[in-house]
């Protein structure tokens, strides 16, 4: 039996030393678990199904990495690599949204004013500002600037691919580093622990949600979007998500009830979101944002932060309204 009160009464980097020996070790007997699975497919719909969990555990290690970088560079250096994230995921998302010669300007507003501006209002802890500057300030700006470029082709239409990859790819993601700036109590100096959480959650409802549409075998729901979606699997990795919650209850400052609950509401989020983003891919035609890597230059990085990037606002409003 482990014995929390032990736990508890850890230092903070020795708590955090555990947490990476368990993690990281979880982590790599999982993709050996996985590797060895793979080398016995031969048949080519298990082989897609397995090249997804794989990206699933990449994104699962990648978030653990996010992780690590944030605790040890501190909230100013958590916050400079996301905003580096949020960049990439940007860049991606964008390359992908066949914008024009009048775009140019909202995009470099989008880029270089935007995007350093909402991660400046996070540093500063200025969260009044934060949940509405995008949203309100930028999604009226956006289309005025583009206006004076003078382009009115397909002018909605332009102007909603960047006001959302905006909305998904920086005020989403920017949610992340402001957990680790939250002022909770009794919880001082502990806020890469609930962005641990949360990216463990989120991978867990996401990874357990693909394994049981495996084994289901039910009629799509969204079968033109995600051939594996189904309500029941969907359900199946919430109920998993809030197990995996409920376990990590004592790296946060609820209960273990509230920690489950906290932890179905992200992974609902995050694994919604990732369906609204394979949406977006059908409808650039792509399978993946990394299938032209060598025009976008991020790899697929989207493919990795998009359920992060649904997750970590619902998230962080939730726990900052809880206390």
């Amino acid at each position: 039996m482990i014995d929390l009160t032990r736990l508890r009464n850890l230092s903070v980097d020795e708590q955090v030393a555990l947490l990476f020996v368990a993690l990281f070790g979880l982590l790599a007997l999982t993709s050996i678990a996985v590797a060895l699975r793979a080398i016995t497919r031969d048949d080519e719909d298990r082989f897609e199904r397995e090249m997804q969990l794989r990206r699933d555990l990449r994104a699962v290690w990648l978030g653990a990495a996010v992780f690590w970088v944030s605790w040890i560079a501190g909230p100013l250096g958590a916050t400079l690599t996301f905003s580096v994230f949020s960049f990439l995921a940007l860049r991606e998302f964008i390359t992908l949204a066949h914008t024009r010669r009048g775009d140019h300007r909202s995009l470099i507003m989008a880029f270089f004013i935007v995007l350093p501006l909402q991660y400046l209002i996070v540093g500063l802890q200025r969260f009044d500002l934060f949940t509405v500057f995008i949203p309100v300030y930028v999604f009226l700006a956006i289309p005025v600037v583009s206006a004076l470029a003078g382009d009115p082709h397909r002018f909605l239409e332009r102007n909603a691919k960047i006001q959302w990859g905006i909305m998904v790819c920086v005020f989403g993601l920017s949610h992340a580093p402001a957990l680790l700036l939250l002022d909770l109590p009794r919880f001082d100096g502990k806020g890469a622990f609930l962005l641990f959480f949360l990216v463990i959650v989120v991978a867990a409802g996401q990874i357990a949600q693909e394994l049981a549409s495996r084994r289901l075998r039910r009629r799509p729901t969204v079968r033109q979007i995600d051939r594996s979606f189904s309500w029941r699997a969907w359900g199946l990795g919430l109920l998993f998500a809030a197990m995996v919650g409920a376990a990590l209850f004592w790296i946060t400052p609820v209960k273990p009830g509230t920690a489950a609950l906290m932890a179905v509401l992200a992974a609902g989020c995050g694994t919604l979101g990732d369906l609204v983003m394979r949406a977006l891919k059908k409808d650039a035609g792509v399978r993946y944002w990394g299938n032209r890597s060598s025009i976008t230059g991020a790899v697929g990085l989207l493919d990795r932060v998009a359920p992060l990037c649904f997750a970590a606002p619902v998230f962080f409003h939730a726990v900052r309204w809880y206390f």
